[in-house]
């Protein structure tokens, strides 16, 4: 096999797959679009999303700044040497990496260290197969943290809340992968995929409901009762009105594929892989002597361009934010108003949380903004640092030290997505602080609003953690936690609970 044109085929598959929707995943959300209430927030929020896909596309940059882990699939021919494939995956990577395609994801889980170039123990993660074709067929699935981390295994019999017990049969596990969906509100980036695995173990029962991550989102299962099953789920998913981005709506849910195996008597395991919507799946046949891509799969069908001007109503009122911030600008500021931010804010993961806990800022934080994201950023030949993408990430990671670290540091603004919980919610009525919800996975309409990087702290935390100083025009989120103890997140929860008790009784026999 040619190895350096492997390699070549590896990177071309990992930048399409990091920065070009496919056409089912496209044609999915246009729909979603079409059907949503026009000057909402989730009308507003599927207009960003849309803008962003084309973004990305046109920029050649990720479609999300959370780039995941990456994982492949591989069947080969026999013959084939697998080794020399997971060497040219390996230096793909490396090089994608480099190239602003991937953000360095890849961590030490001991000791914290990013590799910096995604490559460790375990990662990436190649699994081979061999088959009876004459081919090599190579999937990639880049899942970000933020949907991985809604991902849930229920293990029958259960009580479930809002639908109570789920026996082991398929009324059981109708009522676990509705829950899925519930439980992962807005936190996943909705409206989101998902992939079901029926039985197995705990282990493989995963690796199964991600393997339905691959299937089209248009495609009717085999099997009568889970086809049955899969537009059910999507039907009734969409009526529980979390919506896009969790602000409600009627787009919660873009598909549902399930997948079904055996299992020991003693174990009834339903596991659930939730996937945001910039669902990044791709696959390509290679030729096995040349190392060229033969095919590209999920391309049938008409490409959707999102070329067309926004037909949303503008919001109606817009609040102008410049840091520092004042608590009286703060407590003026309700949920559902939508805010455009110019000036100064800084980034805060993990991290940079954990650490600010116990030691000073290495700024002065008092009136400031603190941005959730771990942004994919490149260096230029003269040292000089860009921003490639830019989104928020899921903020309830750091709802242990939020309200703290707002009240130490005098902070007055938090931007995130898919909310915060109640030891946030009380802190921001004291202090008077607010939560600024921003639409999740939209890296490159975020990046564009930043238009410089002023300086950098704490590198040795690596690029996604560390915190940059971004100087920002006209950033806009909504207020979905206010200082006067409303949360629009605690009340979609609440709502959409209600909704789902509806779906208690029986359907499937």
């Amino acid at each position: 096999m040619q190895l350096d044109q492997l390699e070549k085929s590896i990177y071309e598959l990992v930048t399409e797959t990091s920065t070009n929707l496919p056409k089912d995943v496209r044609r999915a959300i246009k729909k979603a679009k079409a059907a949503e209430n026009a000057g909402t927030r989730a009308a507003m929020s599927l207009d960003t999303i849309t803008n962003n896909i084309q973004m990305a596309d046109d920029n050649v940059s990720p479609i999300c700044q959370d780039t995941g882990l990456p994982t492949f699939k591989i069947k080969t021919p026999i013959g084939v040497n697998q080794l020399e494939i997971k060497a040219a995956i390996k230096r793909a990577i490396v090089a994608a990496t480099k190239d602003a395609k991937l953000r360095p994801n890849s961590v030490d889980s001991l000791t914290g260290a990013n590799s910096g170039d995604n490559l460790g123990e375990g990662v990436p993660v190649m699994k081979f197969e061999q088959w009876e074709n004459d081919y090599i067929e190579m999937k990639l699935i880049l899942k970000g943290g933020g949907c991985e981390n809604k991902n849930i295994q229920y293990s029958l019999p259960t009580e479930l809340e809002g639908l109570g017990r789920a026996g082991r049969d398929l009324d059981g596990i109708r009522k676990c992968i509705l829950h899925s969906v519930y439980q992962a509100q807005g936190q996943g980036c909705s409206a989101g995929f998902i992939g079901v695995g029926i039985g197995g173990d705990r282990s493989s029962g995963y690796d199964l409901a991600k393997e339905q991550l691959f299937r089209s989102v248009e495609d009717i299962n085999p099997n009568v009762e889970l086809a049955k099953l899969e537009e059910y789920i999507v039907e009734k998913a969409n009526t529980l009105g979390i919506g896009t981005m969790g602000f409600g709506g009627e787009a919660t849910l873009l598909g549902c594929k399930i997948g079904v195996m055996h299992r020991i008597p003693a174990s009834f395991y339903v596991s659930v892989a939730y996937n945001c919507w910039a669902y990044r799946r791709m696959a390509i046949n290679i030729n096995p002597t040349t190392g060229e891509i033969m095919e590209w799969h999920y391309q049938d069908g008409e490409k959707i361009e999102f070329k067309e001007d926004s037909k949303e109503e503008a919001p109606k009122k817009v609040v102008e934010l410049q840091a520092p911030i004042t608590e009286e600008q703060i407590r003026a500021l309700q949920v559902g108003d939508v805010v455009s931010i110019t000036g100064r804010m800084y980034t805060g993961r993990d991290a940079i949380h954990h650490h600010l806990m116990s030691h000073d800022a290495p700024v002065d934080l008092n009136g400031q903004i603190i941005y959730h994201c771990g942004p994919v950023m490149q260096k230029d030949d003269e040292g000089n640092w860009h921003v490639r993408a830019a989104g928020p990430t899921t903020s309830i990671r750091e709802e242990p030290y939020q309200g703290d670290i707002m009240k130490k540091f005098g902070i007055r603004a938090v931007i995130g997505k898919g909310g915060m919980g109640p030891k946030t919610l009380a802190a921001l009525s004291e202090h008077g602080g607010v939560y600024l919800n921003a639409i999740g996975g939209a890296a490159q309409y975020y990046a564009d609003c930043i238009k410089g990087v002023e300086g950098v702290d704490l590198m040795e935390f690596g690029i996604p953690e560390a915190m940059w100083h971004l100087r920002v025009e006209k950033f806009t989120a909504v207020v979905t936690m206010d200082s006067h103890g409303n949360s629009l997140h605690a009340d979609v929860d609440k709502s959409s609970l209600e909704k789902l008790s509806a779906y208690k009784e029986r359907v499937f026999n």
